[in-house]
């Protein structure tokens, strides 16, 4: 068995200088492919349940899926919990089995997040399970705009909030189907000057993929979350296997389709991240 927590597969990027992709999964199809490419790659994996996933699929079953990959695998895999919105949500992920959360409290006063977060991370912690937060905000492509991370108010999350690894706001933006400008490293380096836990990158798609690698080598970035640039890939997949016979029905046939070109995409995504 290879469940791992969030700080197993984070502490040793962070003294080495890479960092471990954070997949967002929708279905089994991708879980799937995820975890073969990881084993193809031998790196660490974390498998993401997000909102749009827990809506599909109740938060049990998730973290049976996440646990029963985990148990036939040959690399460390964590189940995580994505944008966790209250203790409830959190407690069930730790019920269901996940190794991992994330409590998301980056729309509230600072204070208050950092009241929440700690509590979750206590929460977390004397359950043997990690635990992620976010100070900042980040937005959404056409969307939600960010609201940058201050490097002081990091320091402060960070030291009081107890927390295994802290997302950041620094140019990054959810649902980008593009490359974007690049992120501020004026701003990491802010930050990394005043903290010393691994720092994650949500919308991780919009990140070039030089720039993923040599900040994993030259800052405290661990964690990349890759969502949208692997959906595209999956989409595309899905619809050349229905395209390609309009008799085609069976579902799972269909579905079946899209492992190998989805983990092809998948072992690229986890190259961009490592040295």
């Amino acid at each position: 068995m290879t469940l791992a927590t969030l700080s197993d597969v984070l502490q040793p990027a962070l003294k080495e200088g890479y960092a471990v992709a954070g997949l967002v999964c929708l279905g089994w199809e991708d879980m799937l492919a995820y975890v073969e490419a990881a084993e193809a790659e031998q790196c660490p994996v974390i498998l993401q349940a997000g909102p749009g996933c827990r809506e599909h699929t109740p938060l049990p079953i998730l973290g049976a899926m996440f646990r029963h990959l985990a148990e036939s695998a040959s690399v460390p895999i964590v189940a995580h919990l994505d944008h966790g919105y209250s203790e409830a949500e959190c407690q069930q992920a730790i019920d269901a089995g996940f190794s991992s959360v994330m409590y998301d409290g980056s729309r509230k006063p600072l204070q208050q997040n950092i009241d929440e977060t700690a509590h979750i991370a206590e929460i977390a912690h004397a359950a043997g399970v990690s635990c992620e937060g976010e100070i900042g905000f980040v937005g959404y492509a056409d969307g939600e705009a960010s609201d940058g991370t201050n490097p002081d108010e990091a320091r402060q999350f960070a030291a009081d909030t107890g927390v295994d690894a802290m997302a950041i706001s620094v140019g990054n933006v959810h649902l980008q189907q593009d490359d974007g400008e690049g992120l501020d490293v004026e701003r990491i380096q802010a930050i990394d000057a005043l903290t010393s836990v691994p720092l994650v990158i949500h919308g991780g798609s919009g990140v070039p993929a030089a720039q993923r690698r040599e900040l994993a080598q030259k800052t405290s970035i661990c964690k990349y979350n890759i969502g949208t640039e692997l959906r595209m890939a999956f989409g595309a997949a899905l619809r050349q296997s229905v395209n390609s016979d309009a008799k085609r029905f069976d579902r799972v046939a269909i579905l079946k389709d899209t492992i190998q070109p989805l983990s092809e995409a998948t072992r690229t995504v986890l190259q961009s991240v490592r040295a």
